[in-house]
């Protein structure tokens, strides 16, 4: 057994130090190179929260805008508190989010080592299944699409991790903890969400933890609410809002029944293209165990779930892969999985007594060990097939992600609208994070992230078209508004299928068309106010067009 457990333990590193290298490939490929300069830029709501982490870093406070009326136009505090640490060094702005995404990978890298604690309390010395379970864990894409590239999943990943190991341990050690409490409240400062993974845990521990139930009960009600008050106290202070503005955008002006029928279908669709016989594999655990630490993996797993589709998913199903909400607890579902893939070999061995040394089949079990790991990995490729098999190509990194390519547009876009304008213009934009940030020009908020008469506003939704389309955060604008109200000096982007909407706000703008923009614009056009001081009309003069000139699709 020691010689076997020595074995697996250099798999584990071998495993972790694989990982290492694919997260280092994964942010360098996708680094954007624009005139020999690399520029490190990450998914666009982590670049929303970058502008804001600037802007506090620059002692303008927690704003979109410096000098704006403070609007929460992020989820995510704490996170971007920390994005502002690094805007206090004199880091160029084109290397600012190597950091944001070295910090990504080693928070998923140090949940390799909780992902192996938690899964070798549920198994036996020796086991195969902790290897199998990191092997899946790190691996998986989306869990390194969304945390590689800004987002503050990494760390929620890593803060449920610990959660499920603390709880697991309270449950076979008889011991209360007040840290499992405080660490589930502090991430509610990460995204105010993650109150449902808190809920959840204080629900399921009042249950199944009697000898310390009454401890469970006050205590853990207290912190959670303790966290939850404080920080509703110091928003309202702050913004003016118990909620922070992205609430009102996603979850207002809309049908709750319509909203939760979006996050079913989207549900669905993920599990379709996840393989819906390995999805609903893990639940034949069940039939084998019902332990309480199974049970929490599934609840939480559970629970999740239930939020993102309450919610009405995320934006970005369409893409593929496990969205941001759950993606925090995927971890749980492949330990789960792989669980099951153990209790079947074992079940398998004893119905035809295989692993019996008095018949000579001990080799068996070390052979059904190795199929095990293989079929995970195997499994592992069909996770990774997120729409169909080509999208493996980003998996085994042979392409970018394909939100690099979104990112290269903005970024392309700002630099350009920085190179057109003076440091008082003002841009309309909605992607309001890397275009605001790379330009350093004021921005108003087309889709209302920042912008609280937008959020406020009815959501709009065409019943003909599939609801998919949808979008939770991106599904509210208002022209009236942002164009003839506030006069932007430059519209570099128009919301796709809203420009027949828009232009009867227009009259006023020039169009200028630029034949590299094609690829990236309808047209390549943008719009620029007519006469405005705060353009260089030198640089644009040659690229103005006619109305009359552009085609009439």
């Amino acid at each position: 057994m020691a010689k076997k457990e020595k074995i697996l333990n250099i798999l584990f590193w071998l495993t972790v130090i694989g990982y290492a290298i694919y997260a280092a490939t994964f942010i360098a490929i996708t680094r954007i190179d624009i005139n020999g300069t690399p520029y490190f830029t990450l998914f666009d709501d982590a670049m929303i929260s970058m502008q804001y982490a600037r802007n506090l870093a620059g002692g303008n406070g927690l704003v979109w805008n410096a000098g704006d009326i403070p609007v929460e136009g992020i989820s995510n505090p704490l996170w971007t508190i920390y994005m502002a640490v690094f805007h206090l060094f004199p880091i160029p702005i084109n290397w600012m989010g190597l950091p944001i995404k070295i910090t990504g990978a080693i928070l998923l890298l140090i949940n390799l080592f909780f992902i192996k604690k938690i899964t070798e309390h549920l198994t036996s010395p020796g086991s195969v299944v902790p290897l199998a379970a990191v092997i899946l864990v790190a691996f998986y894409y989306p869990l390194n699409v969304w945390s590689l590239h800004g987002l503050e999943v990494g760390l929620l990943i890593l803060i449920t991790s610990a959660a499920i190991l603390m709880v697991i341990r309270g449950l076979v050690d008889g011991k209360f903890s007040f840290w499992l409490y405080i660490l589930l409240g502090a991430s509610t400062l990460v995204r105010i969400d993650m109150l449902a993974l808190g809920l959840a845990t204080w629900g399921f521990l009042v249950i199944f933890d009697p000898v310390n139930r009454r401890k469970h009960l006050i205590w853990g009600f207290l912190i959670l609410a303790g966290f939850m008050m404080g920080q509703t106290l110091l928003r309202w202070l702050y913004y003016g809002d118990f909620l922070p503005n992205t609430y009102y955008l996603k979850m207002t002006g809309i049908s709750p029944l319509l909203r939760i029928k979006r996050g079913i279908y989207v549900f669905v669709k993920f599990v379709w293209n996840f393989n819906i016989i390995l999805f609903l594999l893990p639940f034949l655990l069940l039939i084998f165990r019902r332990d309480k630490a199974v049970l929490y993996l599934f609840l939480i797993f559970a629970v999740q779930v239930a939020y993102s589709i309450y919610v009405g998913g995320d934006a970005w199903e369409h893409r593929g892969g496990s969205n941001r909400f759950f993606s925090v607890v995927m971890p749980a579902f492949m330990i789960l999985f792989v669980l099951t893939l153990d209790e079947l070999r074992i079940a398998i061995l004893d119905r035809f007594h295989l692993g019996n040394p008095k018949f000579g089949f001990k080799w068996l079990e070390t052979l059904s060990e190795i199929a095990l790991v293989l079929f995970t990995i195997l499994s592992l490729l069909n996770f990774n097939a997120l729409l169909d098999t080509l999208s493996l190509q980003y998996s085994f990194l042979q392409k970018p992600t394909i939100y690099t390519i979104g990112e290269e547009k903005v970024l392309r876009m700002a630099l350009f609208v920085r190179d057109i304008t003076d440091e008082d213009a003002r841009i309309l934009v909605f992607a309001a994070g890397g275009l605001p940030y790379y330009s350093q020009r004021y921005s108003y908020d087309m889709l209302g992230k920042s912008d609280r008469v937008i959020a406020h506003e009815e959501m709009r939704y065409d019943p003909s078209k599939p609801i998919i389309d949808l979008r939770p955060g991106h599904s509210k604008w208002d022209y009236a508004h942002s164009i003839k109200n506030l006069e932007p000096d430059v519209i570099p982007e128009i919301w796709p299928g809203t420009l027949e909407e828009a232009q009867p706000y227009l009259q006023d703008y020039t169009i200028i068309q630029m034949e590299e923009f094609k690829r990236w614009l309808p047209n390549g056009i943008m719009y620029v106010r007519t006469g405005s001081p705060h353009v260089n009309w030198d640089k644009i003069n040659p690229f103005i067009i006619q109305k009359s000139d552009l085609p009439s699709s």
